[in-house]
């Protein structure tokens, strides 16, 4: 379906597909990107290391980043679905993903929500014709309780603990290419890892305890830089802000203050997802900061939490300035360049088609040259006397 966030796809290609799936993805995050800002703001400035700690604030985190944002996607994927009533029991389900996993349910929400609404429509079309006048508000309600209540049972014994074990495995993977000695590469996974909101199970599951150990040894650790360099989203968003979708724009500076000065990588992850191809840009900016930090032996002293800018360099070692900013600065600037390409650089984003006075101004002009060339276009009141002088000359030429 087509939204303010998702625009009409044509085609059956694996291109269409992608992008349909990537827009309908969009479209569950998009309309609850308010509720991710609320919550990187709580997260920036009540964490401990955030920049007005409160203990007492900072508990609002944790239920919000497990509870509320994963419910809110699952009721706006349900809606997207069958409407209120698929909302309601996308809610209901995704319940389940929460309490049956102990990550951020975000992906399961992605699932479980719109296949909960999508049950409940197919049900609603079987009951519909089978159900006797007056009882449709009966039939109605207990088939949502029923279906949300199943669903909500199918994401804590099934859908929940699948979905975890997915972020598992993510997780072994980047440990293997770290043992390996294949950091560039580990940016493959990691990026479209942190896509799909696995960035804290990677970062502090697997990232953060062998980055200690290693601190503890050379008291640096180039693995607490793999997942938080803030460098690969700040480029992209200033692709989407140059040369992204008109619709997007004014939505970009607000998140690139958000990701870069408060660390809350989250924010960019929608506007991935609503062009999926564009997670080739962060992963080359992810792998360019990499290589760049291995190169000049960068490390921290410990996890830049969370990654803004001014953690990382609260936790940079004495001397170590240059090849820490200078991962950060390639990253984006390699995430920047693969971004405004993939974005055609604002050619391929639609923007003609919302401005109808650029795909006709060449007509125009030709018209103007070759009927009016004594008249200046500029002036509005030039145009009212040169058509009116057009209406006059028409009857004129009739009767003669």
């Amino acid at each position: 379906m087509a939204t303010p966030y998702t625009p009409t796809v044509t085609g059956t290609g694996v291109r269409a597909t992608i992008q349909r799936f990537g827009g309908h993805l969009a479209g569950m995050i998009m309309p609850n990107i308010g509720a991710f800002i609320a919550w990187g703001l709580i997260t920036a400035l009540f964490i401990p290391t955030g920049w007005l700690p409160n203990k007492t604030l900072a508990e609002l985190v944790g239920p919000i980043i497990s509870t509320l944002l994963p419910v809110l996607i699952g009721y706006t994927g349900g809606r997207m679905v069958h409407a209120q009533r698929g909302a309601v029991v996308g809610a209901v389900a995704t319940m389940g993903v929460v309490v049956g996993a102990d990550v951020p349910m975000f992906l399961g929400a992605m699932i479980i929500g719109p296949l909960a609404a999508l049950i409940l429509k197919y049900v609603d079309r079987f009951t519909a014709e089978r159900t006797k006048a007056g009882f449709e508000m009966l039939v109605d309600n207990f088939t949502a309780g029923i279906i949300g209540a199943v669903m909500a049972i199918a994401g804590v014994l099934a859908i929940g603990p699948i979905v975890e074990k997915v972020t598992e495995v993510a997780g072994s993977g980047v440990e293997w290419l770290i043992s390996h000695s294949l950091l560039p590469i580990a940016s493959v996974i990691i990026e479209p890892a942190k896509v799909l909101f696995l960035n804290n199970a990677i970062n502090h599951g697997v990232l953060g305890p062998l980055g200690v150990a290693e601190s503890v040894k050379h008291g640096k650790s180039i693995l607490f830089m793999l997942e938080s360099n803030p460098g690969p989203g700040l480029g992209l968003l200033i692709a989407y802000l140059l040369f992204g979708p008109r619709s997007l724009r004014p939505s970009t500076p607000a998140a690139m203050i958000i990701h870069f000065f408060g660390g809350i990588h989250e924010i960019y992850f929608p506007y991935v997802l609503m062009k999926p191809r564009l997670i080739l840009a962060v992963i080359a900016g992810g792998a360019s900061g990499v290589l760049t930090f291995l190169v000049t032996g960068a490390g921290l002293v410990a996890t830049p939490s969370p990654g803004s800018i001014f953690a990382y360099m609260a936790v940079t070692p004495k001397g170590g300035w240059f090849g820490v900013i200078a991962g950060i600065v390639i990253a984006t600037a390699v995430s920047f360049a693969v971004a405004a390409a993939l974005l055609g650089f604002g050619r391929a984003n639609g923007d003609q088609a919302d401005d109808p006075a650029q795909g006709t101004a060449p007509n125009d002009t030709n018209t103007n040259d070759t009927n009016t060339n004594d008249t200046t276009i500029t002036s509005g009141e030039n145009r009212d006397t040169t058509g009116e002088t057009a209406a006059e000359s028409v009857p004129a030429t009739k009767e003669a």
